[in-house]
C-alpha cells in the first residue's frame, strides 16, 4: 500500500518535481561551492534529485505551468539556465576578486612559475591563488553559506514563477555593481602586499646605482618572496572580515536579483 501510494504520488506530481528539478540543477551546477570538477557529476546529480525532491511538496509550483511542446521546454530550460547563471556569476565575482589579488601579489613575488591545476575550473593557477580559493570555499562551508544559496533557491519559487523570466536594466546594473566590487575587494585584500613589494623594489633600485658591485637580482629574488609571504601572512587577520562583507553583500542580493528578474 506505501508504494502504491508513493506511486501516485510522483505520478500526480511529476510535472512540479520537473520544474523544480530544472530550476536547481541550473543553479547548483553553477554555483561556486557545488560546481567544482572535484565533485562528481554523479554525486551532484544525485544531490539536485534530493532537493528537488525535497522541494516539491513544499514549493509553490503550479504544474499547468509545465511545457508540453519540445519547444516551449527548451525554452523553459534556458531560461532558468540563465537565472542560475546569473546568480553565479554574481557570487563568482566575489570569489574572483579574490583570486585576481592574489594572482597579482604573486606575480609580483615571483611566483608565476610555481603553477598548479586548479581542480574547480580545470585551468593553472597560481599557489598563492589557490590556497586562497580553497580558503574562500571553506569559510563558505564554515559559516553554512550553502545554506542561504539553497534558501535562495527555494524562495525563489515563490517570486519567480518557472519560464517567466524577466530582463531588464535593473538586473543589468546589479551584475555591473559586482563587477566594479571585484576590483575593490582586490584592493582591499592586497593593497599592503603590493605597497611593500613596490618599496622593495624601490629599494633595491636605490641600492643598485649606491652599490653596483652587489649581485640584486639574486637577493631580490628571495627577498621579494619573504616580504611577500610575511605580509601575505600579516593580511590573513583581515582577509576574513573584508570577505564575509563581499560575501554577505552578495547574499542579500539574490533575492533582489530574484525580484528584478520576475519584473518587480
Amino acid at each position: 500500500m506505501i508504494d502504491s501510494f508513493i506511486l501516485d504520488w510522483l505520478v500526480q506530481n511529476f510535472k512540479v518535481f520537473a520544474l523544480v528539478l530544472v530550476r536547481v540543477g541550473a543553479m547548483l551546477f553553477l554555483m561556486p561551492v557545488f560546481s567544482g570538477r572535484s565533485i562528481p557529476v554523479s554525486v551532484k546529480a544525485l544531490l539536485c534529485m534530493v532537493i528537488s525532491l525535497v522541494f516539491t511538496p513544499v514549493a509553490p509550483v503550479d504544474p499547468v505551468s509545465f511545457p508540453l511542446s519540445p519547444v516551449n521546454f527548451v525554452l523553459h530550460v534556458i531560461s532558468e539556465l540563465f537565472l542560475g547563471f546569473c546568480l553565479a556569476l554574481m557570487m563568482r565575482l566575489v570569489l574572483a576578486g579574490v583570486q585576481a589579488a592574489t594572482q597579482m601579489a604573486g606575480f609580483q613575488m615571483g611566483l608565476s612559475m610555481a603553477n598548479i591545476l586548479d581542480p574547480h575550473s580545470g585551468s593553472q593557477s597560481l599557489v598563492l591563488s589557490e590556497l586562497f580559493y580553497l580558503a574562500c570555499l571553506c569559510l563558505i562551508l564554515v559559516t553554512n553559506s550553502h545554506h542561504l544559496i539553497i534558501s535562495a533557491i527555494f524562495e525563489s519559487f515563490s517570486v519567480l514563477k518557472p519560464g517567466t523570466l524577466f530582463l531588464g536594466q535593473g538586473l543589468l546594473d546589479l551584475v555591473l555593481y559586482f563587477s566594479k566590487e571585484l576590483f575593490v575587494l582586490s584592493v582591499k585584500i592586497m593593497a599592503p602586499v603590493m605597497a611593500i613589494l613596490l618599496f622593495s623594489q624601490v629599494a633595491l633600485g636605490i641600492l643598485a646605482k649606491t652599490v653596483p658591485q652587489m649581485n640584486l637580482l639574486v637577493i631580490s629574488f628571495a627577498l621579494n618572496i619573504g616580504l611577500g609571504l610575511f605580509f601575505v601572512g600579516l593580511t590573513l587577520q583581515v582577509f576574513w572580515p573584508v570577505f564575509s562583507r563581499s560575501l554577505a553583500e552578495v547574499l542579500s542580493a539574490f533575492p533582489l536579483a530574484i525580484r528584478l528578474m520576475a519584473g518587480y
